[in-house]
C-alpha cells in the first residue's frame, strides 16, 4: 500500500489524519463493505487494510495550507531566477519518467474509478502536452529578442509568482499536470489534491516531479502538495496576498464567481470550467469515421468537459448516420473499470439525466436508444449506478436551441442529435455556424466534411471555442496544441486556448540602448525598412 504524506517546503509532513483509497471496483461490486472498510480505517477503528486498499494520503488543515503558501512565496524568487534551460530540462525529464511509468499511473487511475480506455486517453494527453516539441515552443514564446536602430529589445514573459492549483475530482491527476507549465514559466506551486481522489495527484508530483526538482537543485518550496478542506483553502487563496494566480477546475457558476472574487482581490484566475461542445456532420462526411469520433461522447459516461455534448447532422445523411451511430452506441455497456472495453462510469447527476430526457421528449424529441438507469450488469435498476448511453433525435435548430439538453452542459450520457430542417446548403451552413457561435460555452467544436472550401469557411467563421477539430478525434491530442482552454462560460471573459505557462506570466519589454539618451529622429528609417528598400 502506497503512503503519501503532505509535501511542504521540501519536506514530507504528517497531516492530521489519513484518507484511504479503496479500489473503485470494490465499491461497484459491493458498496457497503467497501465503504465500511474505508470509514473504519479513516476513523482508526482497528480495521486491517485489504488488497482493495491501494493507498493512503495525508489530510491536513488550514495550517498546512498556510505553510505551503508561505513556502511557495519564499522559493519564488530563487526559482524564477533559475535559467529557462534548466526549467525546460526538468519538464522534458518529467515527460520521460511519465512515459516509463505510464502503466503504473493508468492502474492508479483505474483504482480511482477511471475506465481503462479513459485512463489511457488521459495519460496520452499528459505525455503529449509535456513532450519536447511543446516545451521548445513554450521557450520561443517566453523570451524573444529583436534588434532595432542599434537597440536590443527583449520581450520576456515574467512569472507571476505563486500559482495555486485546484484540479477537479473527476480527473485530478491528469488535470493537475497543467500546473507543471506554470512551473516551466518560473512560478512556484501549491497543488491541492481532492479529498475524494488524491492518489493520482500525489503520484504525479511526489513520485515523478519532486525527485527531478531535487536532482536539479530547485529551492525547497518550489512545489508544495496539500490535501484538505476545499472551501476553506479556496477562500484563503483568494484573499491571501502571497498568492498570485489560481488555476481552478470546476463548474461554470462556481468558477465564474471565483474569477470575480480574484479580480476584486487583485489576482488572476485561470479557469477551466464546463464544456458544451458541438459536433457537425455534413452531407459528404465519412459517416463511419464520424460515428466512431462521436462515440467519444460517452467516455466516462460523458462526465468529461471536452467530449461532444450535442451533434448537428445534415438532413441529407441523417438517417444513414444515425443508423450507424446508434448501432455503435447500443454496444456500450457498464462494467468494472479494469475491463479494456468499458467506457462508462457511474453517473453522479442521475436526477438531471431524467429531467433533461423528459424535457427533450416532451418537446417532440425521439428516443433512439438507451434512457434507463442500470446496474453494473447492464440491467434496468432503480438504484443502479449507471445510465444507459442515450441518443435523442431533435428536429430543427431553432426548436432545439432552447432545450436544456442542448443549451446547458450535460454531465451524463445523454446525447441530442439535431437534424436541421431542409434548406439550401449555403443557408444551412450559415445557420449551423450561428448555432455553434450562439453556444454559451466555448471549449471545442468539430466538423466532418470532405469539402475543402467548407473546411476553410468553418476554420475562418467559427469564433467560439478554444479548439476547432476537423475530420479528427474530438478529444485527441497533438504536440504544441494545448490540451485545455476555451472562452465564454468555459474559460470566463479572458478565456482562450489555455497555455498555462503563458497565462501565469506577464509580458515585460526590456530595451538595451546605445548609451545615447537623446530621442530618436522619427525620420530615421528602421533597419527593416532600409532592408525592404
Amino acid at each position: 500500500m502506497k503512503s503519501y504524506p503532505l509535501h511542504i517546503d521540501g519536506q514530507d509532513v504528517e497531516g492530521d489524519r489519513w484518507i484511504y483509497v479503496v479500489r473503485s471496483s470494490a465499491f461497484l461490486e459491493d458498496p457497503k463493505p467497501a465503504f465500511d472498510l474505508k470509514r473504519s480505517l479513516e476513523l482508526n477503528r482497528g480495521a486491517v487494510p485489504t488488497d482493495d486498499v491501494v493507498a493512503r494520503c495525508a489530510l491536513g488543515g488550514m495550517d498546512a495550507n498556510d505553510a505551503a503558501v508561505r513556502a511557495a512565496r519564499k522559493a519564488s524568487r530563487a526559482w524564477g531566477r533559475t535559467p529557462q534551460a534548466v526549467r525546460s530540462r526538468i519538464v522534458v525529464e518529467f515527460n520521460r519518467r511519465l512515459a516509463a511509468r505510464a502503466d503504473e499511473l493508468i492502474e492508479i487511475l483505474i483504482a480511482e474509478g477511471h475506465p481503462r480506455r479513459l485512463a489511457q486517453w488521459e495519460v496520452s494527453g499528459m505525455l503529449c502536452g509535456t513532450d519536447e516539441a511543446t516545451i521548445r515552443w513554450y521557450e520561443s514564446q517566453l523570451h524573444q529578442t529583436f534588434e532595432s536602430q542599434g537597440r536590443r529589445i527583449d520581450l520576456v514573459r515574467k512569472p507571476d509568482g505563486v500559482v495555486c492549483v485546484n484540479p477537479p475530482q473527476n480527473a485530478a491527476g491528469s488535470n493537475s499536470t497543467m500546473g507543471i507549465f506554470a512551473l516551466l514559466a518560473g512560478n512556484t506551486l501549491v497543488v491541492k489534491a481532492p479529498r475524494s481522489s488524491p492518489l493520482s495527484v500525489m503520484f504525479v508530483y511526489r513520485e515523478l516531479l519532486v525527485p527531478i526538482l531535487q536532482e536539479h537543485g530547485a529551492p525547497p518550496g518550489t512545489v508544495n502538495l496539500i490535501c484538505g478542506p476545499a472551501a476553506g483553502i479556496l477562500r484563503d487563496w483568494v484573499s491571501n496576498p502571497l498568492v498570485d494566480d489560481i488555476l481552478f477546475f470546476g463548474d461554470s457558476p462556481a468558477g465564474l464567481k471565483l474569477g470575480e472574487e480574484c479580480l476584486r482581490n487583485g489576482k488572476k484566475a485561470v479557469l477551466e470550467l464546463a464544456g458544451n461542445d458541438g459536433f457537425v456532420v455534413w452531407r459528404d462526411a465519412d459517416l463511419d469515421a464520424a460515428a466512431r469520433a462521436l462515440e467519444e461522447s460517452f467516455y466516462g459516461s460523458s462526465q468529461i468537459c471536452m467530449v461532444p455534448k450535442y451533434a448537428v447532422v445534415h438532413p441529407a445523411v441523417a438517417e444513414e448516420f444515425l443508423d450507424l451511430f446508434v448501432e455503435r452506441v447500443r454496444k456500450l455497456r457498464p462494467g468494472q473499470p479494469e475491463d479494456p472495453e468499458v467506457l462508462l462510469s457511474p453517473v453522479l447527476k442521475v436526477d438531471r439525466f431524467f429531467d433533461f430526457k423528459a424535457e427533450a421528449l416532451g418537446a417532440g424529441g425521439r428516443l433512439l436508444c438507451g434512457g434507463e438507469r442500470v446496474g453494473l450488469d447492464g440491467l434496468e435498476s432503480p438504484t443502479g449506478l449507471f445510465c444507459e448511453p442515450t441518443v435523442i433525435r431533435l428536429d430543427g435548430l431553432e426548436r432545439a436551441r432552447g432545450l436544456s439538453v442542448v443549451r446547458e452542459e450535460t454531465f451524463f450520457p445523454l446525447l441530442p442529435v439535431i437534424v436541421p430542417d431542409e434548406d439550401s446548403d449555403e443557408r444551412l451552413f450559415e445557420a449551423v455556424v450561428d448555432f455553434l457561435d450562439g453556444n454559451a460555452y466555448g471549449l471545442r467544436n468539430s466538423l466532418w466534411t470532405r469539402d475543402e472550401d467548407l473546411v476553410d469557411r468553418f476554420a475562418t467563421e467559427v469564433g467560439n471555442g478554444g479548439q476547432l477539430k476537423i475530420n479528427d478525434s474530438h478529444i485527441g491530442f497533438s504536440p504544441i496544441l494545448s490540451t485545455h482552454g476555451g472562452n465564454r462560460q468555459t474559460g470566463g471573459p479572458y478565456g482562450e486556448l489555455n497555455y498555462a505557462g503563458l497565462r501565469t506570466t506577464h509580458l515585460q519589454g526590456i530595451v538595451r540602448g546605445t548609451g545615447d539618451p537623446r530621442p530618436l529622429d522619427p525620420r530615421v528609417l528602421t533597419t527593416t525598412e532600409k532592408a525592404d528598400d
